[in-house]
């Protein structure tokens, strides 16, 4: 039997309750969550619940629902085995992006976690530069990232792969497993059951569901092969879930992601690309594009072979992505603002003609 205390709780959400609120609800964590429909746990036990009104329907946005992870306050009925979620409490930290679809609204991933491991597996889907992406996310997050590189038994030389990744992650600790054969378990369920709460991020394919599986000790998650033609992966987490791993620790599983957009993450950007920040400080100008401008300390970087090209690339691409898309969002929360403004306005008026009448 788990405690509040076990699924992570601790001073920084206790002193946002009041007393008042603790004699009408009680405090409970987001341990599943799928399409807006929730699954609650206060360690003791297990609600099924749905949102009050005033949550649903004063929401601004996605972030402003509870997400996996979250802390709620909710109204429980035992006899019934269900919960109503009357409030959010503040969050720690959050692994944000931008939502997928034309329309430019946050995401949040997994809430309140302390450690993220990105997960990509040592076949085709080996990718630097999607690495840096989910880094620069996960700085932004507040949170610390652990790059996990999977199936070292589908490559012949994972060291090699290592030592690349190292150059793009800038210092953040690289493991490498083989959830089959059992390669750097160990060293991962150490890493975390002292890590308070982890979440499992990484497209679909690269093997989240067999390393939970495998970290468990059960078939927790279904697991489907890659793709022989292109091993690509098929979708085989569709929600999301938190679970307390036997000896302590607690995992979150997500779905594999297709697409991962930035969401207002320059500091994370600036995190993730260290040493081009740290070499742009010796630019004759402060404007230096590093394309070409005199007296550049990055290119003349890149040109003695200390910074690869493609890195810089890929800085650039990502800075480009999260300006038009802060861009787009700062129209449409101006938009927003405009709408409800005009609402309001028609509001006045409409009372001020009856109040006439």
């Amino acid at each position: 039997m788990n405690s509040l205390d076990d699924l992570g709780w601790n001073w920084f959400f206790s002193q946002q309750v009041t007393a008042g609120e603790l004699a009408q609800w009680e405090p409970a964590r987001v341990v599943w969550e799928g399409r807006q429909r929730y699954w609650l746990s206060t360690g003791e036990a297990e609600w099924r619940a749905d949102l009050a009104g005033r949550i649903r329907y004063a929401a601004a946005s996605r972030a402003d629902l509870p997400a996996i992870g979250d802390w709620v306050l909710a109204a429980v009925r035992p006899a019934e085995g269900t919960a109503t979620i009357h409030r959010v409490l503040g969050r720690r930290s959050c692994f944000s992006r931008a939502a997928a679809g034309r329309s430019t609204e946050e995401q949040i991933v997994a809430a309140n976690v302390d450690t993220v491991l990105l997960v990509t597996s040592l076949n085709r889907d080996f990718n630097l530069r999607r690495v840096e992406r989910y880094l620069a996310l996960t700085w932004e997050s507040g949170a610390r990232p652990v790059v996990v590189l999977n199936k070292a038994d589908l490559c012949a030389d994972p060291e090699t792969c290592r030592h690349e990744m190292g150059s793009a992650s800038q210092g953040v600790p690289v493991l490498i497993t083989s959830a089959l054969r059992g390669d750097g378990m160990p060293a991962l369920m150490e890493l975390i059951r002292a890590a308070g709460t982890t979440v499992l991020l990484g497209s679909s394919g690269v093997g989240k569901s067999t390393l939970i599986n495998a970290l468990v000790g059960d078939d927790l998650q279904a697991v489907r092969p890659i793709r022989d033609r292109d091993e690509r992966g098929r979708h085989s987490t569709t929600s999301r879930q938190l679970v307390c791993l036997p000896g302590g620790g607690i995992l979150i599983d997500t779905p594999g992601m297709r697409q991962l957009q930035l969401w207002d993450a320059e500091d994370g950007l600036q995190h993730a690309f260290g040493d081009v920040e740290a070499l742009a400080d010796g630019c004759r100008f402060r404007d230096c594009l590093h394309g070409g401008e005199p007296h550049c300390a990055v290119t003349a970087a890149i040109e003695r072979g200390e910074l690869a090209a493609e890195r810089l690339a890929s800085y650039r691409r990502l800075q480009r992505e999260n300006d038009f898309l802060r861009s787009r969002h700062d129209e449409s929360a101006g938009l927003e603002r405009t709408r409800k403004a005009k609402e309001i306005a028609r509001a006045v008026r409409l009372q001020y003609k009856l109040r006439r009448r």
